[in-house]
């Protein structure tokens, strides 16, 4: 069923719209969900609390592309449940990412403050456009979906060693790009 079906269904508050959610995209929410947080038993909590996290929002809120919709809130609802099941132990490959992520960021403090989040995502979006298509892809399912160098390498065709290297330059080139940016946001 196409997405616009789906959002249809939320609309008029038909249960089976969730089936269809679960059918359209359950195996890639159950991935992403898995990546973060390591348990398929917390996974599929997560999953289930996304799909009533959208029978909440739709309506009134209406995605134009459901896909990323959803990964947003499965993010979210997963980095927190991660946060509440880790308190100060590493958890999963996900914490290798964001270590690798972290060394980037200007300071090594997360920014706790919501303007100073907002400012620092805008850079980093602004630096993926800038990137080749390829780069961006790289870096958005590392650095976002949670895959791993293999699971990357694969889907890409290349060897583990050349992704990883490919994110290594990414990595340094946000680290320069934000330096030379920090100081300039509005």
């Amino acid at each position: 069923m196409e997405d616009r079906q789906i959002i249809k269904l939320f609309f008029s508050r038909s249960e089976h719209a969730i089936r269809e959610l679960e059918q359209t995209y359950g195996k890639l929410l159950q991935q992403l969900a898995f990546r973060i947080l390591g348990s398929e038993e917390d996974a599929e909590e997560c999953v289930n609390d996304t799909y009533l996290a959208v029978w909440n929002a739709i309506p009134p809120q209406n995605p134009d592309l459901l896909k990323p919709y959803l990964c947003r809130i499965l993010r979210n609802q997963a980095l927190k449940r991660r946060s509440k099941n880790t308190a100060a132990k590493r958890n999963n490959g996900y914490d290798v990412a964001l270590e690798e992520l972290a060394e980037c960021l200007p300071g090594k403090d997360q920014p706790e403050d919501a303007v100073i989040a907002s400012a620092l995502g805008r850079l980093i979006n602004s630096f993926l456009l800038a990137q080749a298509k390829e780069n961006r892809a790289l870096f958005i399912r590392r650095y976002y979906l949670a895959e791993s160098i293999e699971e990357i390498a694969e889907a890409f065709r290349m060897r583990p060693n050349t992704v990883s290297a490919r994110l290594a330059r990414i990595r340094r080139s946000l680290q320069s790009y934000l330096n030379r940016n920090w100081f300039d946001r509005s």
